[in-house]
């Protein structure tokens, strides 16, 4: 924020794993302190994966239960591996952040483990299922919700293109804004996307076979009655389990599933893009003020020089929700920007701060003037923010909503603030908004800035 006064150290809850992995069989831990009625995870992070088949066995999972395990091992979390159902007990389930099911495929659990299994993830549990994962107990309607769609058939092994469809979750946040790679290729019975949030989708030009008229997910995740579910559908072949890039797409949706970092997992539909990534679509966005953004090949927008604003000047916007994702660079989390909303249309960077709101990025100031505050009027919820927030040098996502004269907050799919102008002088309906370039020494970056118009409110 422009005009900062002195700082106050707050706490940044970030996510992290403790050291060491151990692999074995299910039943291998006796006795670990999570055979308790404790929180998950209250003696480091585990993870279980399940590969029982009663269909087709791909001859990939020996190598799908290594990556795993070495996951496990430079992750920092403990893997245990299993094709006994009878792991699925309420005492033995407890044990784990999440439960990999890894193509497994068929009716591989009784009507008492798939009861265990339910039991656990409304409790909080993760899950995390791979390929086949979708080729798994079709009369299960719980097992149908959690993994977000069936497999209904696959063309021949080829190589397809991968639009990347959010790049801010911890599977996704890696790759490019494509992803050109060799696998087997689901079509779904149904589309995911009104239930879960899709992380990427496959470009059903590049290849031949695909059956789902165009809109094509092949990676989602969603909260799912009270646990988190992330689905990926690579990992046919053994290559993939060698494929960097596909190690760190399994390796994000784990840390995710287990808790260990936040994202947006939201159905998204109906957005527009206002700043995509590429140059062309900065073309109706101005820089107020010294400084400037420094454009990366990869879409990636980063602060650099003098104090600012990099405003879009196309038009403005009334009621409407905006999301994008940001991301801080220093290790302290003391990098400083914003975004400005609510702001009238003006090359004058101070107009913002004097007639609209700054939703703040800041993790060191006072609590009115720190991440997910509107600054100088409201703090956000600080105890809902830091169990949201991912550390410096990992991405979030914000959703600021503004209709009529109320302005809230998410940040990584949890409201964190709501706010109400009462200000004669200002107003929200003043819809510019903008992102701040708050001084040569504060990095903070941007993606995939995005608006979807909601129907207009009063106050």
């Amino acid at each position: 924020m422009m005009r900062s006064t002195g700082r106050l150290t707050t706490a940044v809850v970030g996510a992290a794993l403790l050291l060491g992995c151990v692999s074995g069989p299910a039943s291998s831990h006796p006795g670990d302190a999570g055979d308790s009625d404790g929180a998950f995870g209250s003696a480091g992070k585990r993870v279980l994966v399940f590969s029982k088949t009663a269909g087709f066995r791909h001859d990939s999972i020996p190598e799908g239960v290594e990556a795993v395990r070495q996951l496990g091992t430079d992750g920092g979390f403990t893997v245990d591996a299993t094709e006994d159902a009878g792991a699925f007990t309420d005492r033995n389930l407890r044990r784990y952040d999440a439960v990999v099911f890894l193509s497994t495929t068929g009716d591989v659990l009784d009507a008492a483990q798939q009861q265990a299994f339910e039991g656990y993830i409304r409790h909080g549990g993760g899950y995390v299922g791979v390929h086949a994962a979708a080729d798994t107990e079709y009369d299960w309607a719980f097992y149908g919700g959690l993994v977000g769609a069936y497999f209904q058939s696959h063309p021949a092994i080829q190589p397809a293109t991968v639009n990347v469809e959010d790049r801010a979750h911890p599977a996704t946040s890696q790759l490019a804004p494509t992803w050109d790679r060799t696998d087997e290729w689901y079509n779904y019975r149904s589309n995911p996307r009104d239930r879960a949030h899709v992380l990427a989708s496959l470009d059903e030009s590049s290849y031949t076979g695909g059956t789902m008229n165009g809109d094509h997910p092949i990676a989602w995740c969603q909260n799912y009655q009270g646990g988190r579910a992330f689905y990926t559908g690579t990992g046919h072949t053994k290559e993939s389990y060698a494929e960097p890039a596909f190690r760190a797409h399994l390796l994000g949706g784990i840390r995710w599933a287990v808790g260990d970092a936040q994202a947006d997992c939201r159905p998204e539909n109906g957005y527009r893009p206002l700043f995509d990534g590429t140059a062309t679509s900065l073309e109706g966005w101005r820089q107020a003020g010294p400084g400037s953004f420094d454009l990366a090949d990869d879409g990636t927008l980063t602060s650099s020089g003098g104090m600012g604003l990099l405003w879009y000047a196309t038009s403005g916007f009334t009621s409407y929700s905006v999301k994008l994702d940001w991301k801080m660079a220093g290790a302290s989390g003391d990098d400083n920007s914003g975004v400005f909303v609510g702001f009238p249309s003006s090359d004058d960077p101070w107009s913002a701060v004097d007639n609209g709101y700054e939703i703040q990025i800041d993790a060191t100031d006072v609590p009115e003037k720190t991440t997910g505050s509107v600054y100088g009027f409201r703090s956000a919820d600080l105890k809902k923010r830091d169990r949201a927030l991912n550390p410096p040098g990992e991405w979030n996502t914000y959703e600021i909503r503004v209709e009529g004269e109320r302005l809230r907050v998410w940040l990584n799919g949890v409201q964190i603030n709501d706010f109400r102008n009462t200000d004669p002088a200002r107003s929200l309906r003043d819809g510019h908004l903008g992102i701040q370039n708050h001084g040569a020494d504060d990095q903070v970056s941007f993606r995939d800035i995005r608006l979807k118009e909601l129907p207009a409110k009063g106050n």
